[in-house]
């Protein structure tokens, strides 16, 4: 019995090293020039499973962009199993490291990553709260909207997250949005007016008539159409002076919110 265990144990250890150098000669072909070819090196390592992980980790460090991304979509094409190694990775020392296990994280869009990359959200870095938020978009989890609303004060990533928070619809959401409709960024406004017809809180109605003087064309139109999603029939007067705005595209919408509340013109 001594001399088989022996002999298995010599055939395991034998097979590791095949599988460290397999996994080595894999890793360096992600390095290649040739897309085809790290191609079919991502597609052996998600083949390769469990054991190539550690490794590939340890490339989202590496100095070059293709090469980090290379390894994120290895790690995900191996599957589910990556999520708590992912999840782990958030915490590296490495800012690299970080930003491509919230993306790997969104990519899976597994719900155990939704509080890890809320926590992501207050990264010292502004790479990895990009990719945190853009990973919550991907996941599209109510609960995240806590952490998203708190985000909306970060300069780096508030546009983006006024945009997911958007996307999720979120009644929680609508206090905060409103700030963001009355802020001084353009972009967050568009989305925030945008994002309060889509949600339905008649909390928004006031602000979103407001709004309909805001120097941003867009805003203005996006306004107006989520004061027609209200069925907000006290904005009509308010939209009125908007049917000879400067801008053709918000005339015309102005045209079809205002007959969706019912006004019709003198003849």
């Amino acid at each position: 019995m001594g001399r088989l265990s022996g002999v298995r144990e010599g055939r395991t250890t034998m097979s590791d090293d095949v599988q460290a150098e397999r996994i080595e000669q894999l890793i360096g072909a992600l390095r290649d020039d040739n897309e085809a070819l790290r191609n079919h090196a991502i597609a052996s390592l998600s083949q390769v499973g469990e054991d190539a992980v550690g490794p590939l980790i340890g490339l989202m460090a590496d100095e070059d962009v293709l090469i980090r991304e290379a390894a994120t979509s290895a790690i995900v094409r191996i599957g589910l199993s990556v999520v708590d190694p992912l999840i782990e990775a958030l915490e590296d020392d490495e800012w690299a490291i970080r930003e491509q296990a919230a993306s790997g994280l969104g990519k899976l869009k597994d719900p155990r990553g939704v509080d890890p990359l809320v926590k992501a959200l207050k990264d010292k870095d502004g790479a990895v709260r990009t990719a945190a938020v853009w990973a919550l978009e991907r996941i599209g989890d109510a609960r995240a909207v806590p952490g998203l609303i708190e985000a909306l004060t970060d300069n780096t990533v508030r546009e983006d997250v006024a945009r997911v928070l958007k996307k999720i619809g979120d009644a929680r959401a609508v206090d905060a949005l409103i700030d963001g409709l009355l802020g001084n960024n353009w972009m967050v406004r568009r989305h925030a007016a945008e994002a309060l017809g889509k949600i339905g809180d008649a909390r928004g109605v006031g602000p979103l008539i407001d709004s309909l003087k805001d120097e941003d064309w867009l805003v203005r139109r996006n306004a107006a159409e989520s004061l027609a999603r209200l069925g907000a029939k006290q904005a009509i007067d308010p939209l009125l002076p908007l049917l000879e705005d400067e801008n053709t595209m918000v005339q015309e919408t102005v045209e079809g919110v205002l007959a969706s509340l019912g006004w019709k013109a003198k003849p």
